[in-house]
């Protein structure tokens, strides 16, 4: 309750500028939705919202324009998609018929496809497009292909890796 208060004081007086620390922190869910929804609605009516958080899941729901800072710099200050596009590998997962296997053929395009224990296929620093047309032109049948989707926390955490003084010691991987 303390922290709808605290918004809903930063409402009172219909200011143009909104700066947010944390918003959705100790919120119950319908907080959390009200916020996401309010907050994009805020910044077409007009008005600068600024949000501070260091929930990355919250901030890709509704930031629009991200600025990163680190060791008291300015490391990134990009549009949202593409800060995600530019800080983290797309990829690519794909699933043909049993024994049939795309290795070979994405290998002479200068693709390494890796398989997993379920039989399929991950294809880093690929588009589906590329893979896509290059599966069809070899004839090898294509059961799922699917876009690797890349969160903002991998950008984020590929972009600071080198410029946060603390870190968890543990390496991040792509689940």
């Amino acid at each position: 309750m303390r922290q709808r208060l605290g918004i809903a004081a930063a409402l009172l007086g219909d200011p143009l500028v909104l700066i947010l620390d944390e918003p959705t922190n100790g919120l119950d869910p319908e907080g959390i939705i009200w916020i996401r929804e309010a907050l994009p609605r805020f910044a077409r009516e007009g008005r600068s919202v600024l949000v501070s958080s260091h929930l990355m899941s919250e901030m890709a729901s509704y930031a629009d324009h991200l600025l990163v800072l680190g060791e008291g710099r300015i490391l990134a200050d990009a549009p949202t998609d593409e800060f995600v596009r530019a800080h983290a590998e797309s990829s690519v997962r794909l699933r043909t018929p049993h024994g049939t296997s795309p290795a070979e053929v994405l290998a002479h395009s200068g693709f390494t496809a890796v398989e997993d224990e379920s039989g399929r296929w991950m294809v880093r620093g690929a588009r589906i497009d590329e893979i896509g047309a290059l599966l069809a032109d070899a004839g090898i049948p294509v059961l799922e292909l699917a876009e690797q989707q890349v969160s903002l926390e991998q950008a984020y955490l590929a972009l600071t890796s080198c410029a946060t003084a603390h870190t968890s010691g543990t390496t991040h991987q792509e689940v």
